[in-house]
C-alpha cells in the first residue's frame, strides 16, 4: 500500500499495535496505566486515560479485530479529508464514545474499559457517508459486502456484546463513536451528507 499522504492513518495504526502487543506480552502495566475507569477519571485525575486507553486492547483477537476494521477503512478516509482532519476526528471519536461511557458507569468504582472501538466507529461511519457504495471481501465470506452492512453489523454486534459484556472491551463505545463521526462530516463537510443523499433517492 502506499502511504503517501496517509500519515495520520499509519502512525495511529502502527501505535495501536505496538503498544497493545507491549501490554499484553511484555508489560501488562502499560494496559492497567490506560484502562479508563468512568469512576476515578475525575476523582483521580486520571484524564490522560481517555486517549491512553484507545491504544491498547484486551487481547489478540480483539486487537485484530479492530486493526483489520481500521485498515480496511481509515487510510482511504484520510486521503479524501486529509491528515490533520483524520486525526481530529479520530480523537474526537475517542473523546465522545468515552464520553458515553463515563455516563453509564461513572458511579460503578469497579467498571474499567479499553479499546480503540470508539474511534474505529467514527472513523467508519464518516468513510460510510463518503463511500456508501464500497463493498468489502472479508474472509471466510467469499462474497462482496456492502460497507454500509458492516457497519451497521459492526454496531449491531457492539450493542449486543455490550449487554453480555463480562470483559473490560468497551463495546458502548461503538454507537458514541459511530454518531460521532456523522457529526464531524456533518460539520466539517455537509455537501458529503448531500451527495449521499442525492445518491440514496
Amino acid at each position: 500500500m502506499d502511504l503517501t499522504g496517509q500519515k495520520g492513518a499509519s502512525i495511529i495504526f502502527a501505535a495501536t499495535i505496538i503498544t497493545s502487543l507491549l501490554g499484553l506480552f511484555a508489560n501488562p502495566k502499560i494496559i492497567d496505566r490506560s484502562l479508563f475507569r468512568p469512576y476515578w477519571f475525575l476523582r483521580s485525575k486520571q484524564y490522560d486515560t481517555i486517549y491512553m486507553s484507545g491504544f491498547v486492547h484486551a487481547d489478540v483477537g480483539h486487537l485484530a479485530f479492530n486493526m483489520i476494521t481500521f485498515y480496511f477503512f481509515a487510510f482511504g478516509l484520510e486521503l479524501q479529508i486529509g491528515t490533520l482532519e483524520f486525526i481530529f476526528l479520530y480523537a474526537t471519536g475517542l473523546v465522545l464514545s468515552h464520553a458515553c461511557t463515563y455516563h453509564k458507569h461513572k458511579v460503578n468504582p469497579e467498571y474499567a474499559s479499553l479499546g480503540a472501538s470508539g474511534a474505529i466507529s467514527a472513523v467508519l461511519f464518516a468513510y460510510i457517508v463518503y463511500f456508501p457504495t464500497t463493498t468489502l471481501i472479508i474472509l471466510p465470506i467469499p462474497i462482496p459486502i456492502p460497507a454500509a452492512l458492516f457497519a451497521v453489523s459492526y454496531v449491531a454486534y457492539s450493542y449486543w456484546a455490550s449487554t453480555q459484556q463480562k470483559g473490560r472491551i468497551n463495546h458502548d463505545a461503538h454507537l458514541c463513536g459511530a454518531i460521532s463521526g456523522l457529526i464531524f462530516v456533518a460539520f466539517t463537510d455537509p455537501g458529503a451528507f448531500s451527495n449521499l443523499m442525492r445518491l440514496l433517492d
